[in-house]
């Protein structure tokens, strides 16, 4: 597992947060970012495609790809509202993990491990579209 370093790919032409190909997923504490992290290399997954997220990583990185509070004019897209719901759940502490789950079943088997400790909240990225996985 490594530590989360902001890419230009990982950002759409307008500059949000968008790791197309990734699962972005949310935990209250780190011990269990951490255990998930380790699992899933368990899992198959390369620790090359594990990136860990502090919330310091997540205010610092991910919340200034987007303004604070939304503007006058309505998004076209739900990532900025996404990354704020990133912003407020690092706020209270919360960690994350990037994880690189190109197809379907690497996204379930990822969710498979997720599942083993309380999460709170996960996005797949897709090229057009985010799923939010349960």
């Amino acid at each position: 597992m490594k530590t989360f370093m902001l890419e230009p790919r990982m950002l759409t032409m307008g500059g949000v947060f968008y790791p197309t190909g990734y699962v972005f997923a949310m935990f209250p504490n780190l011990e269990d970012a951490d255990k998930v992290g380790a699992a899933l290399q368990g899992a198959g997954f390369h620790s090359d495609d594990i990136m860990l997220l502090k919330p310091e990583a997540i205010l610092d990185q991910v919340s200034p790809t987007v303004p604070a509070a939304p503007g006058p004019m309505p998004s076209v897209g739900s990532e900025a509202a996404t990354v704020r719901q990133y912003t407020q759940l690092a706020r209270q502490g919360h960690c994350a993990l990037l994880v690189h789950a190109a197809s379907e079943r690497s996204t379930q088997r990822l969710m498979e491990v997720v599942h083993t400790v309380p999460f709170s909240m996960a996005e797949k990225y897709h090229f057009l579209a985010m799923e939010h996985l349960h």
